[in-house]
């Protein structure tokens, strides 16, 4: 029979296409947009209105925000160690903080634009200029409180 001299093939390929579907699944950190009525950020933290101008007037930091403002301004992203997409977002207080949204673990904002609403949860540090709030993403080892960035009905985390 012909193909009694493929089996040995035949038997090889049907080991490995498991091995090689696995191993294409965890090639990576699963990095994804979601849809916002598919998300399920956590929200237990809530909205911060007036906590971030508290904290900058305090000098304080390491405090989990949920806030949203409009998009002021957009920065060149910070490409050092980690890849962060920075942009300045102006709260309803008029104060302004840095969101510094680490794109290594969480995909970029698309389409982002200056003047558009954005919802964030991270963790707040104090500067001079107004604060930086980062951790806008899911911690993959599970030790951090995650945070996202909602924006134009998609939820970046």
């Amino acid at each position: 029979m012909r193909w009694s001299r493929f089996a040995p093939l035949i038997v090889l390929f049907l080991f490995c296409l498991p091995l090689l579907l696995t191993n294409q699944r965890n090639s990576g950190p699963s990095i994804e947009i979601v849809p916002d009525e598919q998300a399920s950020p956590s929200t237990d933290i809530p909205p911060s209105t007036g906590i971030i101008e508290a904290a900058f007037r305090a000098g304080t930091s390491n405090l989990i925000v949920r806030d949203t403002g409009v998009v002021d301004r957009i920065l060149a992203d910070d490409n050092v160690d980690a890849r962060h997409q920075r942009f300045i977002v102006r709260l309803s207080s008029g104060h302004t903080v840095l969101v510094a949204h680490n794109i290594d673990l969480a995909p970029r904002v698309s389409n982002l634009t200056i003047g558009q609403p954005i919802e964030f949860q991270g963790e707040y540090e104090w500067k001079p200029e107004g604060g930086v709030v980062h951790w806008t993403h899911h911690d993959p080892n599970g030790r951090h409180v995650g945070g996202y960035l909602r924006y134009s009905g998609y939820v970046f985390q």
